[in-house]
């Protein structure tokens, strides 16, 4: 779910000429024939064939790290709230509330003088805090202050969320610590590239400490103590494959257990500070992590506390000052690490910035324009027939014993449809929006959620909330909540399309509401039960069979190379492989049980199986930076789009039908070596 805390978000001037508002929004076929490449042989690479001209015709702009067609949808959104947002920003007595605070946002946002004229005086009052530390006894008031206004996720990661035993209630979690780079073996291992990212890394931090004022020679000490630290608490961090295994990640304890892993912390002061002071129960999701970060609470010096803290607020906060801290934030965590060149206009930063701390109330304006009452009838229709796909799935299983086919038959009974945009709207009045006080809305706007969120500590769950803002260009499950949530963002063409035959919506949207689906029954998700429980309702041979197809999988993804020689690390991919495979699998069932009764013709020279799988294909169109491919492999749990197509197809002997693909050519695997887990 997402953890309340700033955005890491750049702001620029700069307004490319080819920006601007959209006062509707642009259509593209979920089915383009111009993405394609005819000449390839799509029994050789099919991901060529479906998205070789897309590939071509649009490389990747110089403010982004990636361009794909989900990329462009996004940024087509974008464009279209910008256009709302300008004219709620006019003013005018005839806004609501909420139009009000949208529109003040984002005005206040796009004054990029005024963020200039500040310079680093959003920081005063954070650094009066740290500086005013007198021992590290006040470490927990200042702790809950910068938790509540900057991030959750400093020092160490502290929030709600429901409880693995009963996911009925919510109970606080403490969770370790996000780190300044992305990934925890940027800090522990040891080849060159690695060795050279993290030298960057340091070179940043000293840098942004001569913005603050700091001499060249306090600023490489501070850099080098809060490198010191995090390869610390990067040592004391469970890997993300990991953190896949949710069991790992249970261990609920009471107060005193929790002050027994850390006794120079004194968590009763945070928990007051915090607003939260009647909290008795936790889950500590790595207590290794916390008993490493006691004891270097223990050894470091009251400075270094300080200078770590500072280091943080100033990370968080750098996007939202003038631009010599925008520029130095942006230099590294997107020009090196990501290799991207430029930086983005300053107003799709703050588009995103209003959908990020306002999002439900940007989320009505975008819903009363652009997600009628007959497109969400549409996919809900659609949404049903993948599901009775997966109940006949479920039923057809060999593998699977009757008494497990039953528990996952009451598990897909029990999942939620959220399609859209949420029942009930979130109410932003108790947050405070200025016209004149950009980097305050940010802080203030930290603040609103993070105090939602801890207020829900103690309380029965409210199921209705969703975790994502309705524009946006995504869609997840969670399996805690056992729900599907599709915004009305990605329910959009060129992904989902009203005007285009079943084919193609059935492999575009249908396939990614198969995905998601299939999240509830994969390696990660098939661990809850119907309710959102934590526990095992497998026989030990059906979940014995489950990792033996589980490792076809995991085998087959392992043999694909990223980039140079990196390889997929397919444990941490093996979620998002197993729902990619199940998602086309559901989708090619629901769409034959919808058109049995209706003939279907071939157009655009592909017969309607053909366009079926191209369909799926061209939701997958990208292109790539070599750095940003390099973080991702360390960092995304998503296989490249190449592989999450040609993957799959070689499991699918659909595919091999359709497209009359021979032994022997790439595209084809043997039967008895193709992958299905669902």
């Amino acid at each position: 779910m997402r953890k309340p805390g700033l955005l890491l978000l750049v702001l620029s001037a700069a307004v490319h000429a080819q920006d601007a508002p959209l006062s509707a929004l642009p259509y593209t076929p979920s089915l383009d024939v111009s993405a394609m490449d005819r000449s390839a042989n799509p029994c050789e690479d099919f991901y060529q064939y479906a998205c070789g001209g897309w590939m071509k015709n649009n490389p990747i702009p110089s403010d982004q790290s990636i361009w794909s067609v989900y990329g462009k949808l996004a940024n087509d959104n974008q464009r279209y709230l910008w256009g709302i947002l300008e004219n709620l920003a006019k003013g005018g007595a005839e806004r609501n509330a909420a139009q009000q605070k949208t529109g003040d946002y984002f005005a206040a946002c796009m004054d990029e003088n005024a963020a200039e004229q500040r310079g680093s005086f959003p920081l005063t009052d954070y650094f009066k805090l740290i500086n005013g530390m007198r021992s590290k006894k006040d470490l927990p008031r200042v702790m809950a202050r910068l938790h509540t206004d900057i991030a959750s996720s400093m020092l160490f990661d502290f929030q709600s969320n429901q409880d693995f035993a009963d996911s009925t209630q919510v109970i606080a979690f403490a969770n370790a610590s996000e780190l300044g780079l992305p990934d925890r073996d940027y800090y522990l291992k040891h080849d060159k590239k690695s060795r050279d990212m993290l030298a960057k890394y340091r070179a940043h931090i000293a840098r942004t400490f001569e913005l603050l004022g700091d001499s060249p020679a306090a600023a490489d000490r501070a850099a080098d103590s809060i490198v010191r630290f995090e390869r610390v608490l990067a040592q004391a961090s469970l890997s993300k494959v990991d953190k896949r295994d949710p069991y790992k990640l249970f261990h609920k304890k009471k107060l005193a257990e929790l002050q027994a892993l850390t006794p120079g912390f004194a968590w009763k002061e945070y928990l007051d500070g915090a607003g939260v002071p009647d909290t008795r129960v936790f889950n500590v999701s790595e207590p290794l992590f916390y008993s490493a970060l006691n004891a270097s609470l223990k050894r470091l010096r009251l400075a270094e506390i300080k200078t770590y803290l500072r280091w943080n607020v100033a990370r968080a906060m750098s996007p939202y000052l003038s631009s010599d801290f925008v520029n130095e934030n942006f230099g590294f965590y997107q020009k090196t690490l990501r290799g991207v060149p430029e930086l983005q206009p300053r107003w799709k930063r703050c588009v995103k910035l209003v959908d990020a701390q306002l999002g439900e109330a940007l989320g009505q304006e975008f819903v009363s324009r652009a997600f009628s009452p007959e497109l969400k009838e549409q996919t809900q229709h659609l949404t049903r027939q993948i599901e009775a796909a997966m109940k006949e799935d479920i039923a057809s299983l060999n593998w699977m014993s009757d008494a497990t086919k039953k528990k996952a038959q009451e598990k897909l009974a029990a999942v939620a449809n959220k399609i859209g945009y949420p029942d009930k709207w979130r109410d932003y009045s108790s947050y405070n929006v200025s016209r004149t006080d950009f980097a305050g809305n940010v802080t203030r706007g930290v603040a609103f959620e993070t105090k939602r969120q801890l207020a829900k500590i103690g309380k029965p769950l409210d199921r209705s909330e969703w975790a994502m803002t309705p524009p946006t260009v995504n869609a997840y499950y969670n399996p805690q909540m056992n729900d599907i949530n599709f915004p009305a963002g990605v329910l959009q063409p060129p992904l989902y399309d009203a005007k285009m035959d079943p084919a193609p919506n059935y492999g575009n949207t249908g396939g990614t509401i198969g995905h998601e689906l299939t999240h509830g029954f994969d390696d990660e998700g098939r661990q809850f039960d119907a309710q959102g429980n934590l526990k095992d309702w497998w026989s030990k041979k059906d979940g014995k069979a489950f990792m033996d197809r589980a490792q076809c999988i995991v085998d087959q993804y392992a043999q694909y190379t990223i980039i140079d020689d990196i390889k997929i690390n397919s444990k941490l991919t093996l979620g998002e492989d197993v729902a990619d495979l199940g998602g086309l699998v559901l989708a090619w069932m629901a769409w034959k049980s919808e058109i049995a009764s209706v003939p279907q013709q071939a157009r655009d020279d592909l017969s309607p199986e053909q366009r079926f799988f191209v369909g799926y294909a061209q939701w997958a169109c990208e292109n790539d930076r070599p750095e940003n491919a390099r973080v991702n492999a360390l960092t995304n749990p998503h296989s490249p789009g190449k592989y999450r197509v040609n993957g799959l197809m070689v499991n699918m002997p659909e595919f091999t039908k359709a497209f009359s693909c021979k032994p022997g050519q790439a595209m084809v695997k043997e039967p008895a070596k193709m992958c299905r887990v669902w």
